[in-house]
């Protein structure tokens, strides 16, 4: 692999407010291990959270925290609140898994790394002091959108920063992601005995298969840092039947929500054009549009700097091409967001494999965790203690863009 160049941030000076952060995370290694290896084990899809989110909330619950649950309409989605008045600093914890492949994606270690960062905060200010701190459980990431959910519900009005993480096979203070939207297609036929009558059916699975090859033919004239994939959800039920019924999942990814939009509408144009010359009907619904994101730097380099007196190496951020998309981009259009990478694999292991989701129980990624969980905690201090350093993160805010590939 080719080297990577470190990424520099200047050195943290240790004061009392970090020392008792360290003390907390140390003290709560076993929990923190043991809730994400829980979580691990127990892989729940999107907005069905129940068992990962009733951990976390009993967790919060024990520490102190006033708990909210079932916000924003979602059963598993939740806020934990410590403290009073502003500033607000708010952990975000993920805990939704993969079909097929449980946590390939690493978010028992996002809500543990979350939660533990939460909780460390917690104990490391004085009873007295004026801010809150924030642990919001935010579910179905894997296309439910659960943060733009809460987002359009007011979860983040008061919310003055946001902090989370993600496992990776490489470490990134930040890094930019692209704007996504799922699009579900289920086609209508008419069924008929495949071989005694043909011609009476008409084929919902031939219009899915046309418009797959519709989508291949319009790839070479989207730009190329653009991603359209999906899969056939329902292709019919037997083979000796002309599919009534058939469906598909696709995604449709680019650097901008803009551009997001207008690549939809062409593939809506394919969606109808199959069912026009297929002779069936179709029904199309589209979920939120994930947006691209805006990285806060002087946060996430506070970050940075603390995981290096942790012993973890950052290197420089890669910013070209497609890459991932996530609901966290939402967030970080509307307040200072970070959202750091942290290898917990190999270099070059695909993310969204059965090779992440072995990595998500490794040793190595419970002590990242462990980690991480410190340094975010260790900023969310510094945020609440340094009034500078807030203020220096709300004009970057307001003042930059999202990060864009030139």
């Amino acid at each position: 692999m080719t080297e990577r160049p470190v990424f520099t941030s200047p050195a943290i000076t240790l004061n009392s407010f970090h020392e008792r952060v360290a003390t907390a995370i140390a003290d709560l290694a076993p929990t923190l291990t043991d809730l994400s290896l829980d979580l691990h084990a127990d892989p729940e899809l999107k907005l069905t959270e129940y068992h990962a989110a009733e951990r976390l909330t009993a967790l919060l619950d024990t520490h102190g925290f006033a708990v909210e649950r079932g916000i924003a309409g979602m059963p598993t989605a939740f806020v934990g609140s410590y403290g009073h008045g502003g500033p607000v600093i708010a952990f975000l914890c993920e805990y939704d898994a993969l079909p097929g492949i449980g946590h390939g994606c690493g978010h028992n270690l996002i809500a543990a790394g979350g939660i533990g960062a939460a909780i460390a905060a917690r104990y490391a200010l004085p009873d007295n002091f004026d801010g809150t701190i924030r642990c919001i459980g935010t579910p179905g990431e894997e296309g439910a959108g659960g943060k733009i959910v809460e987002l359009d519900a007011g979860v983040f009005t008061d919310v003055d920063a946001a902090l989370m993480w993600h496992p990776s096979a490489n470490s990134h203070p930040w890094r930019h992601a692209t704007a996504a939207v799922h699009l579900e297609v289920v086609y209508h036929g008419i069924a008929a005995h495949a071989a005694g009558n043909p011609d009476q059916g008409r084929s919902a699975l031939a219009a899915v298969i046309q418009l797959f090859n519709s989508i291949d033919a319009l790839r070479q004239f989207i730009p190329e840092t653009a991603r359209l994939h999906g899969i056939i959800t329902d292709g019919g039920q037997a083979p000796n039947i002309v599919p009534e019924r058939a469906a598909a999942t696709l995604m449709v990814r680019a650097i901008t929500q803009e551009t997001v939009a207008e690549l939809l509408d062409r593939v809506r144009i394919c969606v109808q054009a199959a069912a026009d010359a297929t002779g069936t009907t179709v029904e199309i619904s589209t979920g939120r549009i994930y947006a691209e994101r805006k990285n806060n730097k002087i946060m996430a380099t506070r970050t940075a700097a603390h995981l290096a007196r942790l012993g973890e190496v950052m290197h420089e951020p890669v910013i070209r091409g497609g890459t991932g998309s996530s609901d966290i981009g939402n967030v970080s259009l509307v307040l200072p967001t970070i959202h750091p990478y942290m290898a917990i694999m190999p270099e070059g292991t695909p993310s969204h494999s059965r090779a992440m989701t072995d990595a998500a129980a490794s040793p190595q990624a419970q002590t990242v965790m462990l980690h991480i969980a410190e340094a975010l905690a260790a900023t969310g201090i510094d945020l609440l203690t340094e009034p500078d350093l807030l203020t220096t993160a709300r004009q970057e805010f307001a003042t930059s863009g999202p990060d864009l590939p030139s």
